[in-house]
């Protein structure tokens, strides 16, 4: 089992920045992929970003050049700075976990809200 707590979030003004870290604990050794998710009210809940444990990472086209997803492996952390953030960033995210044998788990979520 992986427990995954999420900290950061709030609101902020377009074009603002805002920090979001996920920290992880339980059997971090079976831990593969760390990322980002959001859900949106009424909207699918989307892939933002992920990172590797080899460190390659992934975005999603509308964060691209905007977001920036970091892993500590030696804190068992992730990170995602995100930047000229825009109203439709506005959502839940969720920190995840891809564990080798193949399952998630996922964290609480915090609240991300962009005023316009």
């Amino acid at each position: 089992q992986v427990q995954l707590v999420e900290s950061g979030g709030g609101l902020v003004q377009a074009g603002g920045s805002l920090g979001l870290s996920c920290a992880a604990s339980g059997s971090i050794r079976s831990m593969n992929t760390m990322g980002w998710y959001r859900q949106a009210p009424g909207k699918q809940r989307e892939l933002v970003a992920s990172a590797a444990s080899g460190c390659s990472t992934n975005y999603a086209d509308s964060v691209k050049g905007r977001f920036t997803i970091s892993r500590d492996n030696a804190k068992n952390t992730v990170y995602l700075q995100m930047s000229n953030l825009k109203p439709e960033d506005t959502a839940v995210y969720y920190c995840y976990t891809r564990i080798w044998s193949g399952g998630t788990y996922w964290g609480q979520g915090t609240q991300v809200t962009v005023s316009s």
